[in-house]
């Protein structure tokens, strides 16, 4: 079972969070009986260099790399950065969304979750076989824009697509 804990790196009301305090709430999962625990940037504020020290903390604490897993927002554009510092401290599990689509209802400025494609780029590019169609899911992200009236926030998405689909989901028709 994985447990997520949102508002890992900073929350609207009280700002910054403590690693400590995450890596204690982390553990209590743990102890309730969660198999992996999922550590989310909710708000988007997250940094790499937060992440980094996060998931080094966790381990430090006694939990395994695989036990871990990440959700990032890309509020302030950094959901790609964050998810590769991650990777690079050793985690393989992400969320993230085609198209980008989420957000965050209790905060109110926060945007989408990481784009899949956007996500699926970058692991092409290290040479991590991820076995998903990135076309199709830039072709489904396009659609899905269209259909909700509003651009696709992945840049993957804006490179990849048609110009003539690009055009429409830009627009919203």
């Amino acid at each position: 079972m994985r447990a997520y804990v949102s508002m890992c790196f900073g929350d609207p009301w009280e700002g910054g969070v403590p690693v400590a305090q995450v890596v204690e709430v982390g553990k209590r999962l743990f102890d309730l009986g969660a198999s992996q625990l999922s550590l989310g940037d909710t708000i988007g504020v997250g940094t790499a260099g937060h992440v980094t020290a996060l998931v080094r903390a966790f381990v430090e604490a006694g939990m395994g790399l695989d036990q871990l897993a990440m959700h990032f927002h890309d509020t302030y554009g950094q959901a790609l950065a964050n998810t590769y510092a991650a990777l690079q401290a050793g985690v393989t599990t992400y969320d993230a969304s085609a198209g980008g689509l989420g957000g965050c209802p209790y905060a109110k400025s926060a945007t989408g979750n990481l784009a899949t494609e956007d996500l699926v780029w970058m692991l092409h590019g290290l040479g991590i076989e991820t076995g998903v169609d990135l076309e199709e899911v830039a072709a489904a992200s396009v659609w899905m824009a269209g259909h909700l009236g509003r651009p696709s926030p992945s840049a993957v998405v804006r490179a990849l697509a048609p110009a003539s689909s690009a055009g429409a989901a830009q627009s919203g028709a």
